[in-house]
């Protein structure tokens, strides 16, 4: 028979991770911001104050924009919720940040999951991860229908280095696992949290239309935004480029950084490198496009994960009722 530790040495240990997490969280953000092979330091401040990043206009243009996309992430979360457990846009918000703070020190942002489960009763956890996985699919889906789109012009309208063969052997490959994987876990017993794969796919049809639509409007609002912030700093550079040439850039390069398995924090190197490629088409300075991809970076992932830490120092293991 096992024994169940004593709530004062969880609360040790549970303390000791959450400090870890933050710890960790600004470790890797540090590291990142020091030691960036692509973009020197004393470069990358000289080309905001040359260019007017820190203008009141500029600033207060950027944080809103930053705001907005925050708040919608965390609506998202809230309607997701909502199907099980109703909770208030504030506490989504807290949850929101948690889960991007824990994200930083793991890949495809598996953190995230660890972090919101933990505001639920033991009972709701799976299915609360379930729903936090279809958030993800829902913005995960609007990044590649509209990168493909994007990627379609480029490809039309721009000199790209293709390998049709390869890209086709890909697909056929991937979808050949996909349909062997999906037919597999259906003829077995896997559990997932106790729930068999078939349950799983249950609970996951069991999702009201409504709610689906909602959480793809939510996902394409925040798509909108965040690709008119990068274009909104495009312009701030100096960068004269039509709204839809710069979109289709901005939508083939979160399509193509979305698809490289990194841990989330290093994020900002990849989009970094597939944004230097994919404008040095319109041959566009590489520091001006390492210079906007960081500050997208610092508004929409290091400062959150800044206030996270805050949230995730301050979460209360709850007591267990005897």
């Amino acid at each position: 028979m096992r024994s169940k530790l004593p709530y004062k040495t969880k609360q040790f240990f549970f303390v000791a991770i959450k400090l870890a997490i933050v710890v960790g969280a600004i470790y890797f953000i540090y590291n990142k911001l020091t030691t960036n092979e692509l973009l020197d330091y004393n470069s990358f401040v000289s080309a905001l104050r040359n260019n007017g990043i820190f203008s009141i206009n500029n600033m207060l243009i950027l944080f809103c924009l930053s705001l907005g996309n925050f708040l919608l992430e965390s609506l998202k979360w809230k309607q997701l919720v909502s199907f099980v457990s109703e909770i208030s846009l504030n506490d989504a918000l807290k949850h929101t940040l948690a889960g991007l703070t824990a994200s930083q020190i793991t890949p495809q942002r598996l953190g995230d999951y660890g972090a919101k489960i933990l505001y639920f009763k033991s009972k709701l956890r799976p299915k609360i991860a379930l729903l936090n996985l279809v958030g993800h699919l829902a913005q995960l889906l609007v990044t590649l229908m509209v990168g493909v789109v994007g990627l379609g012009f480029l490809i039309y309208n721009y000199q790209l280095d293709v390998n049709y063969y390869r890209i086709l052997k890909f697909l056929v490959i991937f979808t050949s696992l996909l349909t062997i994987t999906v037919f597999g876990l259906s003829r077995t017993r896997i559990r997932f949290k106790g729930y068999s794969v078939k349950t799983v796919w249950t609970f996951l049809k069991s999702l009201p239309v409504s709610l689906n639509l909602k959480c793809f409007a939510i996902s394409m609002l925040r798509y909108a935004l965040f690709s008119f912030q990068y274009y909104f700093l495009l312009h701030i550079f100096g960068i004269e480029i039509e709204y839809l040439v710069a979109m289709a850039f901005i939508a083939s390069m979160y399509l193509i950084a979305s698809l490289i398995p990194v841990i989330n924090v290093f994020d900002v190197i990849i989009r970094g490198s597939v944004a230097v490629y994919l404008f040095s088409l319109l041959n566009i300075d590489p520091l001006t496009i390492l210079c906007i991809t960081t500050i997208m970076w610092l508004l929409n992932v290091v400062v959150p994960s800044l206030l996270g830490s805050y949230v995730v120092l301050n979460y209360k293991l709850p007591i267990a009722k005897t």
